[in-house]
């Protein structure tokens, strides 16, 4: 009938337009939950920024605390994605140079260890930034 390598291709393609599918399908039902959130979250603020007295003080309290902790989660997101870009990095330097040991090209690992290394200070910088104000 059909050749073994029109089978493969066959599979191949199948299982590309299934997991294109899935990653679509499920990136629009996350956009939709992140949506549905924010908005019954908006809707509480208004509520009690709405309200008089306490009410009114803890909405803000609220935003400041959300905007604080969202400072500290980009923080550490860069500091984790730096050391792991320089760990990368630095191991990638000693491969190349156990693996070609004559040409200088184990410097590419350097590279990589130095955007790392921008990524951890950016995230130093952040830090600055989000204290000035």
């Amino acid at each position: 009938m059909w050749e073994p390598g029109v089978w493969v291709f066959i599979f191949l393609a199948v299982s590309a337009v299934a997991l294109f599918s899935f990653l679509s399908v499920n990136q629009w039902s996350d956009a939709r939950r992140k949506e549905r959130e924010s908005y019954y979250k908006n809707d509480m603020l208004k509520k009690l920024a709405d309200a008089q007295g306490p009410g009114a003080n803890s909405a803000l309290e609220i935003l400041r605390e959300e905007a604080r902790l969202g400072s500290i989660r980009k923080r550490e997101g860069l500091r984790v994605g730096g050391t792991v870009v320089m760990a990368t990095g630095l191991g990638l330097l000693i491969f190349l140079k156990a693996l070609i040991p004559d040409e200088p090209i184990y410097l590419c690992g350097l590279l990589v260890f130095l955007i790392g290394a921008a990524l951890y200070g950016g995230s130093y910088m952040v830090n600055l930034a989000t204290e000035a104000r």
